[in-house]
């Protein structure tokens, strides 16, 4: 006999017990791993133990690095907005030949780690960069004619250079699904292109354009580690600040308060851009006949394709392609070296990664390094993964629970690394965390981070597959456990390597709850590679590039593959 249902908005409500099972372990993993270390930054402001007084506060600590976040991220989004909208368009519209690779390109910056990024800028517009010694050798200069590292451009630059994939993703998505028959209909009764465009198209991109631009405007306000290693330190956003009161002034108070601030901002901007992905992914379930893709036609159409092509592969691949060639190309000496120097192609970076010719206290092994990164990155996969795929069956029950519980889980989406990373120093302290041999609170850490988009992966794969299938293996005899290992992880085993394989880079690259949890016996890459950047010397420069260069290689594989393996139509954004 079956469970009774009853409707709920429309569509049948399955059993509230069986999505409560299902929430269960990723709701309970959610509470005391995020949520609690969110409430204890609060319970510090006021805690009697460290004797806080909010009213002698200097404001001005709070309010000018507020004020600095919010207009570095708003210019940020808009430049990124100039350059992924016409590269949405040229996405949608055209067909060119390096299309497939170009787009593959423009998804790798928003998955590398922010150490790389700083890397390859530093090796194309830094003062030993290639741009600097090609003006210097042509004009005959004795000093770097571009000072590209520690200004306000770089930090514009950088940020465009992350989050363009974003508008070109989301905005040429909802584009290419939008019905040609609208257009064509606005065309026969007269309508010329432009007013097609702002009465027919616009307003039928404008969930996903506010919905991507919102996206945006929260990595950039949240940004740290591209502040941090291309800005400088007289340019603090919040958490530049939450990080230097933190761990350098030890003014957890202070930090605290920052931290509040900018959590009640994402956390706002995270919800609208749930809501706005929500009507966007409504409004494209009825579309049907998709816009044509075709050649450029000679002429004008031609030359402005031809330049968006030249300016994406300018933006997106030129700091990846200089990184790679400037870890095998020596042009200085390193310190204590005499002599006549040997420029040209070389590979003692490389070499040099796996010797300590000074016994000095900051080397760190890469294979070390690597080892450490890798078991991280392995226990994240395992515990996003598991949690990844109950939410996903939990939010295909239908329940009024999900109402509840599904923004709560995409809030990691929108939290702070640093924030998170402040609210474990607070909570876990304690034993038993505190007198682990293993730093168990990284690959935590890390899978808060990469549920987000494991759900986003997992979620719409399992909702695609045929009710159908199910009911014919249960008329066929077969007991639950037999159908899911039948039909549904046959399935859904696309879905879950992508979201490996998201797990996988996110582990690998993050740095910002890094930098708060790791400890000196078990460097992560990211880790390294800022131990080695920070190091004066060409030949410690030199290792931070080739270390930076295998980590790229890393995460341009797992890039590949997500395209690969990603099913046609499903975007994770």
């Amino acid at each position: 006999m079956s469970l009774p249902t009853a409707r709920f908005g429309g569509r049948i409500k399955q059993p509230t017990w069986r999505a409560a099972l299902f929430w269960l372990l990723p709701a309970a993993f959610l509470g005391y791993f995020f949520y609690q270390p969110l409430l204890s930054i609060f319970n510090l402001l006021i805690s009697p133990e460290w004797g806080f007084d909010l009213s002698a506060l200097d404001w001005s600590q709070v309010w000018q690095p507020l004020r600095f976040t919010v207009f570095q991220a708003t210019l940020s989004t808009l430049l990124t907005l100039a350059i992924g909208l016409p590269g949405a368009w040229l996405f949608t519209h055209f067909t060119f030949p390096g299309k497939k690779t170009l787009k593959l390109l423009s998804t790798l910056p928003f998955i590398l780690p922010t150490v790389v990024v700083a890397a390859g800028f530093n090796a194309l517009l830094g003062p030993r960069g290639w741009v600097n010694l090609g003006l210097m050798a042509l004009f005959d200069l004795e000093t770097p004619p571009i000072q590209f590292l520690n200004t306000f451009g770089a930090i514009l630059t950088a940020h465009v250079f992350y989050n363009t994939t974003i508008i070109i993703r989301v905005v040429s998505n909802a584009w290419s699904r939008q019905n040609a028959r609208l257009q064509q209909a606005a065309q026969v009764l007269g309508a010329s292109p432009w007013r097609t465009f702002r009465e027919v198209t616009l307003p039928l991109l404008r969930p996903a354009i506010l919905s991507a631009t919102l996206l945006v405007f929260l990595f950039n306000f949240t940004s740290f580690g591209v502040i941090l290693m291309l800005g400088g330190p007289q340019f603090a956003t919040l958490e530049v600040e939450i990080y230097i009161q933190a761990m350098h002034l030890l003014n957890l108070p202070l930090a605290a308060v920052l931290s509040i601030l900018q959590l009640i901002c994402t956390l706002g901007i995270t919800i609208a851009h749930n809501q706005l992905s929500r009507k966007d992914v409504l409004a494209a379930s009825s579309r049907a006949q998709e816009l044509p893709v075709r050649k450029p036609k000679r002429g004008f159409q031609t030359v402005i394709v031809a330049l968006l092509v030249v300016a994406l592969f300018t933006l997106l691949v030129s700091p990846l392609a200089a990184l790679t060639l400037r870890s095998v190309v020596k042009l200085d000496a390193n310190r204590g070296e005499r002599g006549e120097i040997a420029r040209g192609f070389t590979l003692q970076y490389y070499q040099a990664l796996w010797e300590n010719p000074r016994n000095s206290l900051f080397y760190v092994p890469p294979i070390e390094a690597a080892r450490n990164s890798l078991i991280f990155a392995l226990i994240t996969i395992a515990i996003a993964v598991s949690l990844g795929l109950l939410v996903a069956y939990a939010q295909k029950q239908r329940s009024p629970l999900n109402h509840v519980l599904d923004p709560l889980t995409m809030l990691p989406l929108g939290a702070s690394a640093i924030t998170l990373g402040l609210g474990f120093i607070i909570v876990f302290n304690q034993p038993p965390f505190s007198t682990l041999s293993f730093p168990i609170l990284l690959p935590i850490a890390h899978s808060l981070i990469a549920l987000p988009f494991v759900v986003r992966t997992l979620g719409p794969a399992l909702q695609g597959i045929p009710p159908s299938l199910r009911n014919a293996a249960r008329v066929l005899g077969a007991r639950p456990f037999r159908v899911w290992w039948e039909v549904d992880l046959p399935l859904l085993a696309p879905s879950l390597l992508v979201s490996m394989i998201f797990a996988l880079t996110i582990s690998l690259g993050e740095f910002g709850a890094t930098s708060f949890l790791t400890r000196p016996q078990y460097p992560t890459l990211p880790v390294a590679i800022y131990r080695y950047i920070s190091q004066p010397g060409a030949l410690n420069y030199g290792q931070a590039l080739a270390m930076s260069t295998l980590l790229m290689l890393v995460c341009a594989a797992g890039i590949f593959l997500i395209e690969r393996l990603r099913l046609p139509g499903k975007e994770i954004f």
